[in-house]
């Protein structure tokens, strides 16, 4: 008997519009193989040509494919006993596209898709960490039934399952730190699949339209004692807003764009929405043992103009006041950026609080020290600026009193104040008294 045709031949006969009507099985055995692949053929014209000998096949078949510009119609297939099995697989591929679907709304995306295998990639909630692991494993039924994933990074521990005609069911594992009989058991807590994991809007530097800076811009800069150099290195741009010309500040991880802030010469902020919050200059405090977090952008660049580099700044601005309570990790929305930047955080052994001077900035002061640990955090003090005022911000000491005097300022920060710790000095009247009256014994 002649040799089974290979599937490529199978493909290529069942495209063409001029199988014959004989040929139907050659045709459903191609559709049963490669359903996608004909659909996406099915609007070309494809010749082939075949050299035959006899009903047998001497040597392999040789095609010569011509795709045409104009879509041929498709040939209608008969009918047969067969017709089930393929309604079943059609139904499966679509259960397995809506899967992908639901997937890749909770932000798990893989190039390409091996079903009823795992597959790996990067976990959308913890990032793969500091080394960015591909610690999620994601597995696809092959009826498509059920898809399930899990990432294995120890503080993450994030899984689920999702169905393609039901609700996703999403669990993120935590450990309780606590003192009480459970201290050190694991827990489970099932979240909601619409708020389990947020998927931020990936940005393109080109839909932004950004610009380099403008000679207006580079001089208002300059008149703040920020250098071009030090723009060109943070990659300040502008951009048209609105019939303005606004100061675009782009927020990066791994030199790419996450997110973009934008600020008018009268302080008026806007940002980009739907993207994920981080810090601002964050690939500077990559393993840094020293961090120096600052209120805003022009701040960490006036640093930067005082030989500080491993400067980042926040990217809301301060809180009127202190929180009553601390909230936990996943309600603390506000710090977020906290969070989300934790790995870069953890590296560093001496965090300084360089804050503005205001109501305001003390509050911000005191919510950072909270979360990232009072006894790891310093505070500065900010000089005066003139017999009657004292400096509000970095951006300030450097205008008044010029680098030099900002970079005193970071050597002199002192340790933040921890509650029940006390510096010598805040006795130093008492043991002076103390002294003097009995040296007179």
């Amino acid at each position: 008997m002649p040799p089974r045709p290979s599937l490529r031949s199978l493909l290529l006969i069942a495209a063409s519009p001029s199988v014959a009507a004989g040929d139907s099985g050659l045709l459903l055995a191609a559709r049963r193989h490669f359903p996608a692949a004909l659909a996406a053929a099915g609007g070309h014209r494809i010749r082939l040509l075949h050299s035959f000998s006899g009903g047998r096949l001497p040597r392999p078949v040789e095609l010569a494919c011509c795709f045409g510009t104009a879509p041929a119609a498709v040939p209608v297939v008969p009918r047969s006993r067969n017709v089930g099995s393929i309604d079943k697989m059609r139904a499966c591929e679509e259960r397995i596209g809506q899967l992908v679907a639901k997937l890749e709304d909770k932000g798990i995306r893989i190039k390409q898709w091996r079903i009823g295998a795992f597959n790996r990639t990067l976990c959308p909630v913890c990032k793969g960490g500091f080394n960015k692991e591909q610690s999620l494993s994601v597995f696809i039924r092959n009826d498509g039934l059920n898809a399930r994933w899990t990432c294995f990074r120890a503080n993450c521990g994030w899984k689920g399952n999702a169905q393609p005609d039901g609700d996703s069911n999403v669990y993120q594992e935590k450990k309780d730190t606590g003192n009480g009989s459970d201290a050190g058991k694991e827990t489970v807590q099932q979240f909601k699949a619409n708020h389990a994991v947020k998927v931020y809007r990936k940005l393109c530097e080109e839909d932004l339209r950004l610009e380099p800076l403008c000679d207006e811009l580079v001089t208002y800069f300059s008149e703040r004692m920020i250098s071009p150099e030090t723009l060109r290195r943070n990659n300040v741009s502008q951009r048209k807003w609105n019939d303005k010309i606004v100061i675009a500040f782009t927020y990066r991880r791994d030199k790419v764009l996450v997110g973009c802030k934008y600020r008018e010469i009268s302080k008026k902020y806007t940002q980009e929405r739907n993207t994920e919050k981080i810090l601002y200059g964050l690939d500077d405090i990559k393993q840094a043992r020293v961090v120096i977090i600052v209120e805003g952008e022009i701040d960490k660049l006036s640093m930067e103009e005082a030989g500080y580099r491993n400067c980042v700044s926040v990217p809301d601005g301060a809180p009127p006041q202190v929180s009553n309570k601390l909230p936990d990790k996943d309600h603390d929305t506000k710090y977020r950026y906290l969070w989300n930047c934790k790995g870069y955080l953890d590296s560093a052994s001496k965090i300084i609080l360089a804050t503005d001077a205001d109501p305001p900035g003390q509050a911000l002061a005191e919510e950072l020290a909270r979360r990232l640990g009072n006894e790891r955090c310093w505070r500065v003090t900010w000089p005066r600026k003139n017999e009657t005022e004292f400096c509000k911000d970095a951006n300030e000491v450097l205008m008044f009193l010029g680098p030099k005097a900002l970079k005193e300022v970071i050597e002199g920060a002192e340790l933040y104040r921890i509650r029940g710790l006390f510096n010598f000095r805040d006795f130093f009247s008492e043991i002076d008294s103390y002294y003097s009256r009995n040296s007179w014994r």
